[in-house]
């Protein structure tokens, strides 16, 4: 027999487990490896975190080009040069100022006049339906001098499957999330 194991058939029980015990000591001290261990736990949460991050900017970032056009041609309506188009040459003039990630297939354009700017608050409806789908009763109606109108514009923007649907933005039913841009004013003098 090997002199080692005469020496542990010899050893009392306790020496032995005192032994087993320094080895399982000697593992959870040993802090190879941690980093990795650690970035694996961490890591998860890590990247869900940040495609959440860059699917918030996606989304600003389109929302903002989606204000930026309607505003420039609210100004077609505010000033009496849109009065004589009509609900599809007025979307025309909206997806000229549109840009990237946009596009003009999915805009639509909702024009009201009200009396008042208190009447516009309750006068305005929903875009969406209660299934998550874009509504069509949309109308274009720029007014004439002086009147108060209200010009919104909706995208549904594709967002992706990037994260589940306890974290995504969307609202929409297909995964889409809604942009609206609106423009309040009065009709200048025309």
């Amino acid at each position: 027999m090997p002199v080692t194991m005469v020496r542990e058939q010899g050893q009392p029980e306790k020496a032995r487990q005192h032994r087993q015990i320094g080895g399982f000591r000697r593992f959870f001290r040993d802090t190879r490896g941690a980093s990795a261990l650690e970035f694996a736990i961490v890591s998860v949460p890590f990247f869900l975190l940040l495609m959440a991050v860059f699917q918030m900017a996606f989304v600003y970032f389109a929302n903002f080009a989606l204000e930026s056009a309607t505003s420039r041609a609210a100004r077609l309506v505010r000033t009496g040069q849109a009065q004589d188009f009509s609900a599809s040459q007025f979307k025309t003039e909206v997806c000229k100022e549109i840009s990237a990630p946009l596009s003009c297939s999915g805009l639509e354009l909702d024009v009201r006049k009200f009396d008042s700017f208190g009447s516009a608050a309750d006068g305005l409806t929903q875009p969406l339906d209660s299934s998550g789908n874009m509504k069509e009763n949309f109308s274009f109606n720029p007014g004439g001098s002086g009147d108060v109108v209200v010009v919104r514009a909706f995208y549904p923007l594709d967002i992706g499957a990037l994260l589940p649907a306890e974290v995504s933005m969307s609202n929409m039913s297909g995964n889409k999330r809604v942009l609206v841009a609106t423009a309040a004013f009065r009709n200048e003098p025309f």
